[in-house]
């Protein structure tokens, strides 16, 4: 574990201090076997630990979960790119000089490295959120690590949907369902069916961008069902608490986007966007998503209408993830291209989006 921290210690430094030397970092996505396979071996070895995660009172575990919770509220408002810098000083200049230093008890021990996890993650997501999806990666890799030790299988499972979602994103939908598939097989016994049903929703994106709709309808299928066996985010862990029923809107959205049915995409991201007034990130996600369903119904009005909201939102949200979900829509105009509302709301657009 002290390589772990020595690797995440070096990767924060040079990300805040000296970011030239990491240049542009590619994602790779056969560099993901290796952690995937440590830690499957990991649950193997640690079968019958399976259990939800509790957060004591007192000691510094307490004090980084605090701060976990601001950075959180702080990314939800306004875009990874916002908190990605703050978060990687705490991590790097306060939680890991904590888990290096002897004297903690055992209990809060593992609290703090599954909060150096949870930090660790944020710093992969607030890259990815930055178009930085190399260093996404990285972080990630390390956040899963992090978590073996701390032991918790909920958080352990929502690391590997975030890369799943990565991988998807970036063009490797296949290896985006086998992290999914592995997050499965950590959280299955975890007692979490909220981070059951994001894992679901997961597989389902992978497969609905290999256009494997029988495939992506069962996984939907298997999320609603986990999201149907949760007793509420009471129950749950910390870490899925966030995730309900709108939030498994958003992603079958983007399902049926993808695999053409695009009225249930636009019924789907419409509840999504209602619901979601107070998360800029979602807004401005959904109502690109929105506009893609309208416009594959060949509704231009009100797909411009919905592509313009979501310009407007991303004025307020550092979020590299929102813009490209409004790169992916303005592909889609390229038919339209001679029509003047389409000109207008690129020539609005090329600020943000850099379209010629």
């Amino acid at each position: 574990m002290g390589e772990t921290l020595h690797t995440l210690a070096e990767l924060g430094s040079t990300d805040v201090s000296r970011r030239a030397l990491l240049g542009s970092v590619p994602f790779v996505a056969t560099a993901l076997m290796d952690p995937q396979r440590r830690w499957l071996l990991w649950l193997l070895e640690n079968e019958q630990s399976a259990h939800l995660t509790a957060v004591t009172s007192g000691g510094p575990a307490e004090r980084v979960y605090a701060m976990i919770a601001m950075f959180d509220e702080m990314d939800n408002r306004f875009g990874g790119g916002q908190v990605r810098s703050s978060v990687v000083h705490y991590l790097t200049a306060e939680v890991l000089p904590m888990l290096q230093r002897s004297g903690i008890v055992d209990r809060q021990r593992g609290q703090l490295f599954t909060a150096a996890a949870k930090l660790a993650a944020m710093a992969g997501w607030s890259s990815y959120d930055s178009a930085e999806y190399g260093l996404a990666e990285r972080y990630m890799i390390q956040a899963l690590r992090l978590c073996a030790e701390g032991g918790d299988r909920v958080l352990g499972g929502q690391i590997l949907a975030g890369l799943s979602h990565l991988a998807t994103s970036l063009g490797r939908p296949d290896e985006g369902v086998a992290l999914a598939r592995s997050g499965l097989v950590t959280a299955k016994n975890a007692g979490s069916p909220l981070g059951l049903m994001r894992l679901h929703a997961m597989a389902a994106r992978g497969h609905a961008a290999l256009n494997s709709p029988v495939e992506a309808a069962a996984s939907l299928k298997a999320a609603d069902a986990a999201l149907d066996a949760s007793a509420g985010p009471a129950t749950e862990s910390p870490w899925v608490r966030y995730l309900d029923h709108h939030y498994l809107e958003a992603e079958a959205a983007h399902c049926f986007r993808d695999l053409g049915d695009a009225r249930r995409a636009e019924n789907l991201a419409d509840g999504s966007v209602r619901a979601n007034a107070d998360r800029r990130r979602r807004q401005a996600i959904g109502q690109s998503v929105l506009a893609t369903a309208y416009l594959q119904q060949r509704r231009l009005d009100e797909a411009l209408d919905a592509a313009t909201t979501a310009l407007g939102l991303l004025g307020t949200v550092h979020s590299e993830r929102s813009v490209q979900a409004l790169r992916d829509f303005h592909a889609r105009l390229e038919p339209y291209h001679a029509e003047p509302l389409v000109r207008q709301f690129e020539r609005q657009a090329r600020p943000v989006l850099g379209v010629a």
